[in-house]
């Protein structure tokens, strides 16, 4: 497995060789920079987006100083599959991936606050005309004498959005190394300028 940060830009569309238009992400994907080399856990400790340093708290100040290395905003330990490549200070740039490739993308999706049942997970609406006293409210939770409860799991409103999401298996459709750009076919969660880590997919057969 191996990946880098990057940070949502917006949507597009780009025109495929044969002329079909393709919705893509674009994705400001790195340059992250090696950290640490983690070899008792195969993985590499990286750092992605510029920070001041009166702004890092003073333990990392500390942290930064001891390996010689700017401050960084993010993060993150990644699996590597071979690690002898890297070192404290290496970059991980946009052509780690190559067209074709698919990957995974994990960010934080957009809050929607505190949401109802119809909004939070599609449930059908009451009748609006003949008079009818409820629209939009959650209806029966279940019987009364048994089991006199409402089980746990029920759908209810509540807060949604604003969670850990993962989208898998998107195709890489054209990265751009020279200026840091990697353009993915649909979408990915989050807003723009969110915080995105980028896997080559576990579930797809790799060329």
């Amino acid at each position: 497995m191996a990946g880098l940060l990057g940070r949502k830009l917006g949507m597009t569309q780009v025109f495929s060789p044969d002329g079909n238009v393709v919705p893509v992400t674009v994705i400001e994907a790195g340059p992250c920079v090696v950290l640490e080399v983690l070899t008792e856990k195969s993985a590499l400790k990286i750092g992605f987006g510029d920070i001041k340093e009166n702004r890092v708290r003073k333990p990392q100040q500390g942290y930064f100083k001891k390996i010689e290395l700017s401050p960084r905003r993010y993060i993150r330990d990644l699996k590597f599959e071979d690690l002898s490549d890297y070192q404290p200070g290496s970059e991980i740039k946009a052509d780690l991936f190559q067209p074709g490739d698919y990957v995974d993308v994990t960010g934080t999706s957009k809050g929607r606050g505190f949401a109802g049942m119809i909004k939070r997970w599609g449930a059908k609406s009451f009748p609006s005309s003949h008079g009818h006293p409820m629209q939009r409210q959650a209806g029966s939770q279940g019987c009364s004498a048994t089991p006199a409860r409402v089980f746990r799991g029920k759908k209810l409103p509540g807060r949604y959005g604003g969670a850990k999401k993962t989208v898998q298996n998107l195709e890489v459709v054209q990265v751009r190394p020279d200026e840091n750009l990697i353009m993915l076919r649909g979408a990915v969660p989050g807003s723009r300028s969110g915080l995105l880590l980028i896997r080559k997919a576990l579930k797809k057969k790799r060329k």
